[in-house]
């Protein structure tokens, strides 16, 4: 196994307090500048430049669908399940920051990730699904980051969005919780982290670093939503590359494993942590394992006749 080069830019990050519980930007005109071993942030690098294979693929009128067997750590036990990774390009408007309806100038072209997670837990189901929203030109942070999660308790929602500040807005039925809507400074985010190994591996951020972990998993385990240590590296064996986040102070780690070449298709994913309450707390890891990959324009296919296309996803 060896050790990847070290990306040659290191982020700042900063804390940031949000808590949540379970039952298709605008830059600033004094942005700093990013340097390497500098503590300033920097809010829009220059654009990474689309070579004509990222073009061929990601910009060919279709969508990537991959489906996966999902063992998911939740209250202390593991429950099955299924996931989808779809990702797909396209245009962002970046004040209202929503998927652009027409071609304009000032869009920014992202690679969207749409998550989907559903497991059972006992009688009642799960159903989470989490949109990240990143720049195909690797400059910056992603522009969008939302997350819904329901299950028969009463359901949450969050909102990121990337302006001057990081802008959050909190939904939930728990009195506690309620509406909220506060900015943030910005950092790395978890969730965009799934979207730059498509993009842009090499510029993966590695060594010591601070990251703020994803609105899942703070969600699910009602940890402050702010910006943790963090100790990355990306390794290769067989081809195959392996991206691991440890967070020493959660007790976590995240493990993606990614193709080691063009497309760099994610094959698979662990993620160990402290799960469940009191006696039922304990080291669990939850799994993402790939069933099948496709890519076709799923949001034009809404007919019965279409339904064999999941059963190609396995799902």
């Amino acid at each position: 196994m060896k050790l990847l080069k070290l990306n040659k830019a290191v982020y700042s990050l900063f804390g940031l307090a949000i808590l949540f519980t379970s039952c298709k930007e605008k830059p600033k005109t004094n942005s700093d500048t990013l340097a390497m071993l500098s503590t300033e942030i920097k809010t829009e690098a220059p654009k990474k430049e689309l070579s004509q294979e990222f073009k061929d693929y990601w910009y060919n009128g279709t969508a990537e669908i991959t489906s996966y067997n999902l063992e998911q750590a939740r209250y202390g036990e593991m429950r099955e399940g299924s996931a989808v990774l779809i990702y797909v390009t396209e245009p962002f408007l970046p004040d209202a920051q929503v998927k652009a309806d027409n071609s304009n100038k000032s869009n920014i072209p992202v690679l969207k990730l749409n998550t989907t997670k559903n497991y059972i837990t006992g009688i009642y189901p799960y159903s989470i699904m989490t949109s990240s929203f990143y720049p195909v030109h690797d400059n910056q942070h992603a522009l969008k980051v939302s997350f819904s999660a329901q299950e028969w308790c009463g359901h949450v929602y969050a909102q990121l969005n990337n302006k001057d500040d990081f802008e959050i807005m909190s939904h939930s039925y728990f009195e506690s919780e309620g509406d909220q809507d506060y900015q943030i400074e910005k950092a790395i985010l978890e969730n965009e982290v799934w979207n730059k190994i498509r993009v842009n591996p090499e510029n993966l951020p590695i060594g010591d670093i601070k990251m703020i972990p994803s609105l899942e998993f703070i969600r699910t385990t009602h940890e402050e939503f702010k910006a943790y240590k963090a100790i990355t590296s990306l390794t290769e064996v067989d081809g195959m590359n392996t991206y691991e986040i440890s967070y020493p102070e959660l007790e976590r780690t995240l493990k993606i494993n990614f193709e080691n070449k063009f497309p760099y298709l994610i094959e698979s994913w662990t993620d160990t942590f402290y799960d469940g309450y009191g006696q039922n707390k304990k080291v669990l890891t939850s799994k993402g394992t790939r069933i099948n990959r496709i890519t076709t324009p799923y949001w034009q296919q809404k007919s019965n006749k279409d339904l064999s296309l999941r059963d190609s996803l396995g799902l």
